[in-house]
């Protein structure tokens, strides 16, 4: 065999091979390596090298390194799964790097971190202010966790203490203009219904591009165009009402985030003012 059709077979088949091997270690090999892992990779990567290009005569036993390697990173990786002390030597332990708001300096000489480096990190967690953080640490992976202090925490719907309905996946029953039979099925609708809906929209099955019923059986469309199909026009009363609802939510955020009992007075009094006047409006109504 001339030697270039040789080194061109073993090439692939060492590719083929390195192929079905990260399949089988999985996407941790890839995403996020430890430090063994990383070692394997580099280690494997000579021994392809070595199996492509070394006119040896027993090449083949490139293989056999790769397969030996193979079966310790496996093995490795069992005993990391089954095992913390050994995941704790192998993938290392996290770092505290900030505790109760105070920058600890000896966690950042152990991970061999400077100063500059520790605020970029920060920085790519959104915090420009070491003060803003209560608690950080160093994953196994290199990565830093941050926890703000609470005063500093995005405000959350549970901080004003309302209560929010579980939100759950959308699920996709129309993609290329099909419906996708299984999935409209767990929704509890059928075809007659996402007739009817494209029919409000004044859109016809093969314009739709995505479409998907959200948590409330709501039905979305995408049709791929510059613009979004516009709604159908509701009941001018149940438009009232979420108006209403809307405006009633506004008035009570802001009365919990005012900042001193006068504002909270105003904002209550506009709030009665306000539950007044649609009282009297639904009495017209009726």
């Amino acid at each position: 065999m001339p030697e270039w059709l040789e080194v061109t077979f073993r090439t692939l088949s060492a590719v083929t091979i390195i192929f079905f091997i990260t399949k089988i270690l999985g996407k941790r090999q890839i995403s996020e390596l430890s430090l063994f892992e990383y070692i394997t990779g580099i280690t494997l990567g000579n021994l392809v090298g070595y199996i492509s290009l070394d006119t040896d005569t027993k090449w083949y036993l490139g293989f056999l390194a790769v397969f030996v390697w193979v079966a310790v990173s496996a093995g490795a990786e069992y005993l990391t799964m089954k095992s913390k002390k050994f995941r704790d030597i192998v993938d290392g332990k996290s770092t505290i790097l900030i505790e109760n708001g105070a920058v600890i300096k000896k966690a950042l000489a152990k991970e061999r971190l400077t100063i500059d480096e520790f605020l970029e990190q920060l920085r790519k967690k959104d915090v420009f202010r070491v003060a803003d953080v209560e608690f950080a640490v160093m994953e196994q992976s290199g990565d830093i966790s941050v926890m703000l202090k609470n005063e500093y925490q995005p405000l959350t719907a549970n901080a004003l203490g309302y209560q929010i309905s579980t939100e759950q996946e959308p699920r996709t029953i129309i993609m290329d203009g099909h419906i996708l039979p299984d999935t409209l099925q767990v929704t509890g609708h059928n075809e007659e219904w996402v007739q009817k809906e494209l029919r409000k929209l004044g859109l016809n099955l093969g314009e739709v591009l995505i479409g998907q019923v959200d948590s409330k059986g709501e039905l979305t469309i995408q049709t791929g165009a510059d613009s979004l199909p516009k709604p159908a026009n509701s009941n001018p009363r149940d438009q009232i009402t979420e108006l209403v609802k809307r405006l009633q939510d506004d008035l009570m955020m802001k009365k919990q985030l005012a900042t001193n009992d006068k504002d909270r007075l105003k904002y209550q009094e506009a709030l009665d003012q306000f539950q007044t006047a649609m009282h009297a409006y639904q009495k017209q109504q009726q």
